[in-house]
């Protein structure tokens, strides 16, 4: 079987969430969805659990971070081009999310955050190999 990873994460309404993340371009898997929690895929191997609180509290030894006020983590969604990274940014920003930080260039890699409704911070990204220096 190949490798999977299931990121999970706790939301406080599944179904704004389900919105944000659809139209960052995830899908709703059903096989593993139910009313607490959702699955969302970006690739065959890629998930993210979008739980109820309640639901997420479940399988937590402590107490749910406040992701509005402090971060948990920070996920990265690789894309192919600049102009899908603004593009999925845009439909990100319609959907609730907010821009936390400007758009960073490293000169090989450009970059810019969201964040989803709950305050999980994202980074989307494009990275040009041919442009990463030599040490």
């Amino acid at each position: 079987m190949a490798k999977q990873v299931f990121i999970n994460l706790a939301v406080k309404d599944l179904q704004k969430s389900v919105d944000f993340y659809s139209a960052l371009g995830f899908t709703n898997n059903p096989q593993f969805s139910d009313e607490t929690g959702k699955c969302m895929e970006w690739s065959e191997n890629i998930f993210v659990m979008i739980l109820s609180n309640a639901k997420f509290s479940e399988f937590a030894t402590k107490p749910l971070a406040n992701t509005k006020s402090h971060i948990a983590g920070i996920f990265s969604l690789s894309l192919d081009s600049l102009d899908e990274v603004n593009k999925l940014m845009t439909k990100g920003l319609k959907a609730g999310g907010t821009e936390p930080s400007e758009f960073r260039d490293y000169g090989f890699m450009q970059q810019r955050t969201i964040e989803d409704p709950d305050g999980h911070t994202w980074e989307l990204f494009y990275m040009d190999m041919s442009k990463i220096p030599d040490e």
